[in-house]
């Protein structure tokens, strides 16, 4: 079985830096592209960062110079780094992965197979 489960998340203020991490449960964990998405109510989910299983990381826009995706693959942990947060990076954050490349089906609007349960961030201005 796949698990994910995301910790770290909290309040903060704007400007401020919180680390969520993310527990991977998965046979050939550096088989899959792993992932951080965010939702706010009303919306869907929106890509954040990934890394892939050769390392390469992307970001999406908003968050590109604030915000770093890492792994640990000796403890099977998923980072996301999040500094300089603003008010509108306050959402669910959810850890993601699939054997498929996110960068590659993030562009097909298709979403990860795997998810977590999600972890709250909410940055006050």
């Amino acid at each position: 079985p796949v698990q994910l489960v995301e910790s770290g998340g909290g309040s903060v203020q704007a400007g401020g830096s919180l680390r969520l991490s993310c527990a991977v449960s998965i046979d050939g964990y550096d088989d899959y592209s792993k992932g951080w998405y965010r939702q706010t109510p009303g919306k869907g989910r929106e890509f954040v960062a990934c890394i892939n299983e050769d390392g390469f990381i992307d970001y999406a826009d908003d968050v590109k110079g604030r915000f770093t995706i890492s792994r640990d693959s000796a403890k099977n942990i998923l980072y996301l780094q999040m500094d300089a947060l603003r008010s509108d990076d306050s959402a669910l954050y959810y850890c993601a992965a699939d054997r498929r490349l996110i960068t590659y089906i993030r562009d097909l609007h298709i979403l990860p197979k795997y998810w977590g349960q999600g972890t709250q961030v909410t940055v006050s201005s």
